[in-house]
């Protein structure tokens, strides 16, 4: 009896292992095919339907988030169109809105700040270079392939070889200088396929530090920027003031707007944007630097971060990455002089927009009610937003038309997302059935007009398949 139990475990256990070969050849064929389709996906369909179909998920799922979440109550809840409208301009960064921002609530405003920092052009470029990776094969060292030569000759040693202890291994006499003779010689060519080979093990390396280096500008200045703007509203009481006669939460307020601004998207939890706080100089000089940051100026702040790290910690990698700029394939990545342009056309074309803009607007309606440093700061926090994010502290229906034409230049389709409102005291006839709105003046749009304004925010999300991003300058 006790033998045929035996047996049947024997068997059941002989049963079990081939099931776990089994399983586990399958589970490698499975993991191989879904790699095996991955990289076509990325590495051989055109990047621009791929980001095509990246931004299009993240809106339909954003959409169906915001559905699911309620409004804020006593709020009436948008309609789909409207809906759909807004988590394509917080996903493409266009700040386009066609309701009033404070009709979302609390849930709804963190689901719209998730939609803006996936759809950031620091973040997306982050994920390029995680899926570059893919592309590349840890190779083996030099030294590594001289020591599996050596084992796969059957030179015996009494522990594992490894490059450091080769040397020893011979003075020891268990590897003669004959065995290491009959090697064959490297040929130029075979040298020539080593470099090749620690070259790209290099590049494998400096890609993931040039990851992880934009993964954590990202969290250094979104975790600093909404630090410091939550301090600023809980101490200046007039800004304390603001968010709590509307309802709105300190923190998802500092999160969303750091998040937008850095993004460059101009989406403020407020139905005025920014209006409201242009008497609050130091949250608007709080700003200012993330608009800059995470547009044109990430590039030179990017490259003096890399050049800073090289000097402090002495990594080859740092080293390779500032030398090979171009090979590494990330577009936000120049060179030195091209940096440095680059950062002086931000700083000038800047400059010509506030002297312009202040020479025009400092005695006008636009600015009444500020005093001298609120104008200065206000001015410049305008000028900036023009290029960028879309940001506004004065309304700009009141804005002469001479400054309107030089915001249009400054913008094209940049997803900035200016709109000069909807006042029913401008229209030509009044209306009775008109109600004003703090939303863009798409909100007044028909359905189809939303949809058109919907694939113009897409193609100028793409604007970089078109544009060579930061190519204006011409170096050679």
């Amino acid at each position: 009896m006790s033998n045929t139990i035996i047996c049947f475990g024997r068997k059941l256990e002989h049963f079990s292992s081939n099931s776990r070969s089994k399983l586990s050849c399958f589970n490698q064929s499975y993991r191989g095919l879904i790699s095996t389709c991955f990289r076509f996906l990325v590495f051989r369909v055109n990047p621009f339907w791929v980001q095509l179909a990246y931004f299009i998920v993240v809106s339909l799922v954003g959409f169906g988030a915001l559905k699911m979440s309620k409004p804020k109550s006593g709020s009436v809840s948008p309609n789909n169109i409207d809906v759909f409208f807004t988590s394509v301009s917080a996903t493409t960064v266009s700040s386009m809105s066609t309701v009033e921002m404070e009709v979302f609530s609390n849930t709804q405003l963190i689901i719209i700040t998730i939609l803006m920092l996936v759809g950031g052009e620091v973040f997306t470029s982050m994920l390029g270079l995680l899926l570059g990776r893919f592309s590349f094969e840890k190779r083996p060292s030099f030294d590594g392939d001289i020591v599996n030569s050596i084992s796969n000759r059957g030179l015996q040693s009494d522990c594992s070889l490894t490059s450091k202890n080769i040397s020893q291994e011979v003075e020891l006499g268990r590897i003669t200088c004959s065995a290491l003779a009959n090697e064959k010689p490297i040929t130029d060519l075979e040298s020539n396929k080593n470099l090749t080979s620690d070259s790209k093990s290099l590049k494998y390396k400096a890609t993931g530090y040039l990851g992880y280096l934009v993964l954590g500008y990202l969290l250094v200045v979104h975790a600093v920027g909404s630090s410091l703007v939550s301090m600023y509203v809980s101490l200046v009481p007039s800004a304390r003031k603001i968010l709590k006669t509307k309802g709105i939460d300190i923190r998802t307020f500092s999160f969303f707007t750091v998040v937008s601004t850095l993004a460059n998207c101009g989406f403020v939890p407020t139905n005025e944007n920014m209006i409201v706080f242009k008497k609050n100089s130091g949250l608007l000089l709080l700003l200012i630097p993330q608009i800059l940051i995470g547009n044109t100026l990430y590039p030179a702040c990017l490259r003096a971060l890399i050049w800073v790290l090289d000097k402090t910690t002495k990594k080859v990698e740092f080293s390779y990455i500032l030398k090979n700029w171009k090979e590494m394939g990330y577009s936000h990545l120049l060179s030195g002089l091209h940096s440095s342009f680059l950062a002086a056309t931000v700083f000038g074309l800047t400059l010509v927009q506030f002297i312009l803009f202040c020479s025009m607007e400092w005695n006008s309606e636009t600015m009444d009610g500020f005093s001298s440093y609120q104008k200065v700061v206000g001015s410049l926090f305008q000028v900036v937003n023009s290029r960028y994010a879309g940001e506004s502290v004065v309304d700009l229906s009141t804005i002469s038309s001479a400054i309107l034409v030089l915001f249009v230049v400054m913008i094209a389709y940049g997803n900035v997302g200016f709109s000069t409102g909807y006042s029913c005291k401008r229209r030509l006839k009044g209306e009775q059935w008109c109600t004003d709105s703090c939303a863009g003046f798409a909100g007044r749009w028909s359905n189809t007009g939303k949809f058109i304004l919907i694939v113009v925010m897409f193609f100028g999300r793409f604007k970089n398949f078109s544009f060579k991003y930061g190519k204006a300058w011409k170096l050679s």
